[in-house]
């Protein structure tokens, strides 16, 4: 078995018909013996030469067989046993093998349970750690640099590394020093439903559900106090956004911008709804969180907004500048431009 130094250029195809060869005796018998390797390894070359099965050997013999269960476990355990001594002996020739075949090996916590954690120990992912596009940072590594009394493995999906980084969610993770996991490649929402934890520690999307840093006593009362005081606005923004969200809430996440969207924990990603959603797929319906930042200038400004028309259109372009952060797709986007310049041909009167 080996691997070739560059990825064919139909890799992603998972319905590819190429790769190990299958010898029974040395007498060739079939190529592509999907049986022998799982679909998440599918860049290993190679052939298996087996003395025990039969010379008339048929793919109806080949699903039933415990002599084929047996080789495909003993070389999937040889390939990564492979890349593990790759990763400890030569990190460089990892990291070349990483960018050119990473991606599949992302499928495979979902396809290969038995070997989930072996595989984790495989994955590479770019962090705000340097904030560099390159995926060269183990969970291994994550857990080693994070921060006294952190339990989850934080991370951020979007549809590029460039919207992923420059995510509004980060701002308190930037301030507190968190280091977040970046992830943009499209199979990441597949692997992080899979690979739900890694060494005791939960993996964590930053965008969805209640957000729990440890704060202390006094960060939390101070939060209760914002909320506190937001709490007529909060109603007015979600009766204004009722078709819209599910609910406005003060949030602690942000530092630097007004508003964000927050999904509930079993919500795919924005990115992902929409690429499906071009695709034809029928996607369940649900509302978005809004988290509001009540010290942001933009906020105080409509807390003091009298008129409903023009309150209104301001929690509008709040809720679309959030989602479009977000990576999601606006129903009516002439809509939201309208509104927009709307409020800056005011602003520069």
């Amino acid at each position: 078995l080996y691997i070739p130094a560059r990825a064919p250029y139909d890799l992603y195809d998972r319905e590819t018909r190429h790769g190990i060869k299958l010898y029974v005796q040395r007498v060739f018998i079939m190529e592509d013996a999907e049986k022998l390797m799982p679909r998440y390894l599918r860049f290993v070359r190679g052939l298996i030469d087996s003395n025990d099965l039969p010379l008339n050997v048929s793919r109806e013999i080949l699903q039933g067989s415990r002599i084929i269960d047996s080789i495909r476990n003993g070389s999937v355990k040889k390939v990564l046993g492979m890349l593990e001594a790759m990763v400890k002996n030569d990190p460089e020739k990892y990291q070349k093998f990483w960018s050119e075949f990473g991606r599949v090996l992302k499928e495979g916590p979902a396809e290969d349970v038995a070997n989930r954690d072996k595989i984790g120990k495989l994955l590479r992912f770019a962090t705000t750690h340097d904030d560099s596009a390159e995926q060269t940072v183990s969970l291994d590594d994550y857990i080693g640099r994070m921060a006294d009394g952190q339990d989850k493995i934080y991370y951020i999906a979007a549809d590029s590394h460039a919207a992923a980084k420059s995510s509004p969610h980060l701002e308190i993770f930037r301030k507190k020093g968190i280091e977040v996991l970046l992830l943009s490649d499209r199979v990441d929402e597949w692997l992080t439903a899979h690979l739900m934890e890694y060494e005791g520690k939960k993996l964590q999307s930053v965008a969805k559900g209640e957000l729990d840093l440890g704060d202390d006593e006094e960060s939390e009362k101070e939060l209760e106090k914002k909320a506190k005081s937001a709490e007529k606005l909060l109603k007015r923004m979600k009766k204004s956004l009722e078709d819209k969200v599910e609910d406005v809430r003060v949030t602690n996440r942000l530092t630097d911008s007004p508003a964000c969207i927050v999904l509930n924990e079993q919500d795919m990603a924005m990115h992902m709804q929409r690429i499906l959603k071009d695709a034809g797929h029928a996607m369940p319906a649900s509302k978005p969180i809004l988290e509001i930042n009540p010290d942001h200038p933009i906020v105080k400004q409509l807390d003091a907004e009298k008129g409903k028309k023009k309150f209104d259109d301001w929690s509008a372009i709040l809720f679309d500048q959030a989602l479009l952060a977000e990576g999601g797709q606006l129903e009516d986007p002439a809509g939201f431009v309208a509104k927009l310049n709307k409020m800056l041909v005011a602003i520069a009167k």
